[in-house]
């Protein structure tokens, strides 16, 4: 069957509470120039597809998004950076979450079945966004980009972006006993499957870590990268496929 993809930008918009000051969005396949593996807004520089057309790409993007991107170059890692430092820089950092405390610049992450999750504090004040792969969700990202904030957990929001739903996430005894480590709650997020596998639902372990933080007001993560073809990239479903992108930003107070 032919997947059909629309030429027209059709980001989504999270549905979540934010403060006024707050935007954000994400990226879908809808809109790009990108072609067959890649179709069509294809945002990841790093996959393979042709450069031009992942430049114009992101310059669609940027026509809707209130700040310039600070992309990251992204390692499954914890380190997050000031968006607001690396804003045009030739040489992305290494990086698998950002925070902006003002206008001007926005935080992104990039994601085909990885979990993106966007926060925000009740303040309107700080904005940040990560990048959860299993290795960063289980090592600390979420933790440490709430830190990063500068805020307490009770004043952080978080919404929980298009992921591998827990039907699809096929993981290994390995990737289970990691999370159960430091976290014995963590075995109700695994649902045996084939073969000495275990079904992982990463929207449960991420929620887990983050009212550990003190963030109870968690928002999203009711997606499926995999099993939604049309709307979504997957490296799971497609082996070589290209990337989304989950933006958050500050915009410039209005009024007297």
């Amino acid at each position: 069957m032919t997947t059909t993809i629309s030429n027209e930008f059709v980001p989504i918009i999270p549905d979540w509470p934010a403060p006024a000051a707050v935007a954000s969005l994400v990226t879908t396949r809808s809109g790009g120039l990108s072609h067959d593996a890649f179709a069509r807004l294809n945002l990841g520089d790093h996959v393979g597809d042709d450069p031009a057309a992942v430049a114009a790409n992101r310059g669609i993007v940027r026509q809707h998004v209130g700040g310039e991107p600070a992309w990251l170059s992204q390692v499954h890692g914890t380190r997050v950076v000031d968006a607001a430092e690396f804003v045009g820089t030739a040489s992305p950092p290494e990086a698998d979450a950002s925070f902006a405390r003002r206008p001007g610049a926005a935080c992104v992450v990039m994601t085909a079945d990885c979990l993106p999750v966007l926060f925000c504090d009740t303040a309107g004040t700080v904005v940040a966004a990560a990048h959860a792969g299993w290795r960063g969700l289980q090592g600390g990202v979420l933790e440490a980009t709430v830190a990063a904030m500068g805020v307490p957990g009770s004043d952080v929001m978080a919404w929980l972006g298009p992921a591998i739903g827990r039907r699809a996430f096929e993981v290994g005894g390995e990737v289970r006993d990691a999370f159960m480590a430091n976290s014995p709650g963590a075995v109700e997020a695994f649902k045996p499957a084939a073969y000495g596998k275990w079904l992982a639902d990463i929207y449960l372990l991420a929620r887990q870590r983050l009212s550990r933080q003190g963030v109870t007001r968690i928002f999203g993560g009711d997606f499926c990268t995999v099993t939604e073809k049309e709307r979504f990239f997957s490296y799971r479903r497609d082996g070589q496929t290209g990337r989304m992108a989950s933006l958050i930003w500050l915009n410039p107070l209005t009024g007297a």
